[in-house]
């Protein structure tokens, strides 16, 4: 049976020295370490937009749920705010550590946060809940809901598209019926990371792939009938032609994303206010 906190635990363990920015463990552990810089920059950027649609005051407190190795909570620090982190696992959090994240860290679950009811300005959610089983996302986000105060902010970014054994996205207005049926409000809603031409090339690769990938991330052989120096050498290609492929996605997407829906993105943000 998969065990979500055991799938966590294992690329903490496993890609913690992929490269010094701690992002292998959390976005796409077996790719090379710029396209893992592309997308942290690609998300840096959705989420700042969000914190100002957001409006959140300095000196806010503001929990990171689901902080793996702790970028937001470094970054929401540097921004000024009063940051908190909480995640599942040991190992994450001593990575975080180790990153030089200072603000207080915890363990605990989404679904089960260590906190009292409304004990927070913001909450933040970034690409977590969409890793938890249909049947308990609801409950996570209504955690979410009960720690923050009454018209505090919740920002999520979940993936709205794919499969695999360990996701479990929503179409937007889903998202958006479960966190409003927990006690929020809808502010803003966006479409994040639509990068057609790099969905495109993926696409393409998975055609011609005999073995085709059952997740979101990316191909990894090619070839998988090939001995393990062609394997490798087609690995090179592909990310080689996908280096391309990301960049021309990076440089098209703010055009794209004022002119095509939130639907055809493969992720959303959400930017919620708690009830009063």
């Amino acid at each position: 049976m998969f065990s979500l906190k055991d799938y966590w635990t294992a690329l903490a363990k496993n890609y913690d020295k992929v490269d010094a920015s701690g992002l292998a463990p959390i976005l796409h552990p077996q790719a090379p370490a710029w396209f893992n810089h592309a997308i942290d920059n690609l998300q840096s950027r959705a989420l700042m937009r969000a914190l100002s649609i957001a409006g959140i005051s300095p000196g806010s407190r503001i929990l990171d749920v689901g902080c793996g190795t702790g970028r937001w909570v470094r970054r929401f620090g540097e921004l000024g705010f009063s940051p908190i982190g909480v995640d599942a696992t040991f190992g994450m959090l001593s990575i975080a550590r180790s990153h030089r994240t200072t603000a207080p860290l915890f363990v605990g679950l989404a679904s089960r946060l260590p906190f009292g009811d409304a004990a927070f300005d913001a909450v933040s959610d970034i690409t977590v809940v969409q890793h938890i089983a249909y049947e308990l996302q609801q409950k996570a986000l209504q955690e979410m809901v009960r720690v923050l105060r009454p018209g505090g902010r919740m920002i999520l970014l979940e993936l709205i598209r794919g499969k695999g054994s360990h996701i479990f996205p929503r179409p937007p207005l889903e998202w958006i019926r479960v966190a409003e049926s927990c006690g929020t409000n809808l502010i803003k809603c966006f479409g994040h990371e639509f990068f057609f031409p790099d969905r495109l090339f993926v696409s393409l690769a998975q055609t011609f792939s005999v073995r085709r990938s059952s997740d979101v991330d990316p191909v990894q052989s090619l070839r998988p009938g090939c001995s393990s120096h062609e394997q490798s050498v087609s690995r090179r290609i592909y990310w080689q032609l996908r280096r391309l492929t990301v960049a021309l996605s990076t440089w098209t997407e703010p055009l794209v994303a004022k002119f095509c829906p939130v639907s055809m993105a493969t992720h959303a943000i959400f930017v919620f206010r708690k009830k009063l």
